[in-house]
């Protein structure tokens, strides 16, 4: 019985397109570098014998079949599908790279940071680039200056900083203060100077209580932390601060700083002022959990124990502020690594503070090194990072660690890297495909703790973009992980007749990060960048053949 050749053509095609290789197992890989092999395949005895040829190469593959009888006229049928196949070079980008919602913070204090007048800031006279590490601003705010009436809210400076920040592409992380001894300068000096408590909040009733302050002859007031009036305030604010900000994309992260000197949840230097119990503490975590629901909250430095574990059910992560100074503070914060949060920490003075320590523990401080400064980042898997604590805003830190710091602002959180990127391009009579596969690796310390929205497209030699390559990519926030690699694939295909645009003269592949499908298919620009050589001035990466 004679076999149809039109069968084993198209066998043949699709032999062709999938590479199948020599040998005599169907699935290997292919031949690289332009070898070629030949499938031969009989008949039956009964009938006439027939052949196959693949024939595969970098530039293309050609099938022909042929089949012949005594009692009939020769027929040849042919199919041609050209492949291709660019793999690309891949390096990576030199110099720091700063990412949203991820890395470095300094002080920033309010709207002035930025005016050429201070001289730490970015367009200062010290040409402080420290600020080419940051990725959002970090500060206190007074409770009394926000809240100063009941009912009454004022958000004027607050906005001023905000904005300042998104102009420059960045957040803020709020802490809101309800005290500090910090300015307790002399014998009883006026409360407004340190008890950032509004003064309603005791025209209402709430108790205060005599302090003395560790370490000097001076005494002050505290408020009571447990207070019912003062409890009561403190959720009254919250709520009125959820009202106005949570899900504002210009904050990054919310402390809860209801308690305790500095919102520390500690009364250490204040004597005579004690915490609540912890039944208090939690109550104030699920409230703030109650209003909040978008925005990321945070727990203080010294909210541990059961207050901790309570923090991390309600999804609110943990802050230390002790680093390097005090051993073993690094390994407090995987519990909330190990609960997929993201974990956040300051250092237990300024840098040039604590490089005068002289390391007598127990009693006194560790000193900052280099090797303890890389063994906290990578031991608690930070997300986020004061630079340094102190008013100059970080120079003189990154002064004498610039290539140190360069290098671990790509360890600090996520960070991206194209580790294989190839496109294979095949046509057929019926369309051209091309599929871009790339594998990428989280080689920083966490997770990604955002949605990522990845788009690969065909540019110009301008960058501008001329078609989509595949659909756009969403990678749920906490699941790829850090050390974890993942593969994906994008294909665009091209109808018989219409132009490959992947063959084009010029034509290139580039890949973005998004914060949100909306942001891309607005027209704006990405937001998060890869770490390899070939970012754009619009933050997309240009991938670059070999």
């Amino acid at each position: 019985m004679r076999q149809d050749p039109k069968i084993l053509v198209v066998f043949a095609f699709f032999a062709c397109i999938g590479l199948i290789a020599c040998g005599d197992d169907g699935s290997s890989s292919g031949p690289e570098g332009g070898e070629s092999c030949a499938v031969e395949e009989s008949s039956s005895s009964d009938a006439a014998q027939s052949s196959s040829v693949v024939q595969s190469s970098s530039s293309g593959i050609a099938t022909s079949f042929s089949s012949s009888r005594n009692d009939e006229k020769d027929t040849s049928v042919v199919f041609a599908a050209d492949t291709t196949k660019i793999t690309y070079a891949l390096r990576p980008f030199d110099g720091p790279l700063s990412n949203p919602h991820k890395g470095f913070t300094v002080p920033t204090g309010g709207a002035w940071t930025f005016v050429p007048e201070f001289e730490y800031g970015p367009y200062g006279s010290l040409n402080n680039r420290a600020w080419d590490l940051v990725s959002y601003g970090s500060g206190y705010q007074q409770w009394n200056k926000l809240n100063p009436a009941k009912g009454v809210y004022d958000w004027t400076e607050l906005e001023k900083l905000l904005n300042a920040l998104a102009e420059h592409n960045m957040t803020y992380a709020l802490r809101v203060l309800p005290y500090t001894p910090s300015f307790i300068k002399s014998d009883f000096p006026p409360q407004e100077d340190y008890d950032w408590t509004p003064p309603f909040v005791y025209e209402m009733g709430a108790k205060k209580i005599q302090i003395d302050l560790r370490g000097t002859e001076y005494h002050a007031y505290a408020p009571v932390w447990d207070d019912s009036i003062y409890i009561w305030a403190a959720k009254e604010f919250a709520k009125a601060l959820a009202e106005k900000y949570d899900g504002d994309p210009r904050i990054e992260y919310i402390d809860v700083r209801t308690f305790g000197e500095w919102g520390e949840w500690h009364t250490s230097h204040i004597l005579g002022s004690v915490m609540p119990a912890d039944s208090v503490l939690k109550d104030m975590l699920d409230y703030y959990a109650s209003v909040f629901k978008k925005t990321q909250l945070v727990l203080p430095s010294n909210g541990f124990g059961d207050v901790y574990t309570h923090a991390l059910d309600l999804g609110i992560t943990k802050r230390d502020d002790g680093f390097i100074g005090i051993p073993g503070r690094p390994d407090t914060l995987l519990r909330a690594y190990n609960a997929n949060l993201p974990t956040i920490a300051e250092n237990i003075a300024g840098y040039r503070t604590m490089l005068t320590y002289d390391d007598l523990i127990p009693g006194g401080s560790q000193k900052w090194t280099a090797e303890r400064w890389v063994d906290a980042i990578t031991t608690a898997h930070l997300t986020y990072y004061v630079l340094d604590q102190d008013n100059d805003c970080g120079y003189y830190f990154y002064k004498d660690n610039k290539a140190l710091a360069d290098s671990m602002s790509k360890v600090i959180g996520y960070n991206f890297t194209v580790a294989k990127a190839e496109l294979v391009t095949v046509a057929s009579p019926a369309d051209t495909t091309s599929s871009l596969n790339i594998t990428i690796k989280n080689t920083g310390v966490a997770p990604c703790f955002f949605d990522v929205y990845m788009v690969a497209e065909f540019a110009d030699s301008t960058g501008k973009a001329l078609a989509q390559i595949g659909e756009t990519v969403r990678i749920p926030k906490g699941t790829f992980k850090d050390g974890a690699s993942k593969d994906f694939s994008f294909t665009y295909k091209a109808p018989a007749g219409k132009a490959n645009i992947a063959a084009q003269p010029g034509v290139s592949v580039v890949l973005s990060l998004y914060e949100s499908e909306d942001a891309f298919k607005s027209g704006k620009n990405p937001t998060v960048r890869f770490d390899n050589d070939g970012l754009q001035e619009n933050n997309k990466l240009l991938l670059q053949s070999r």
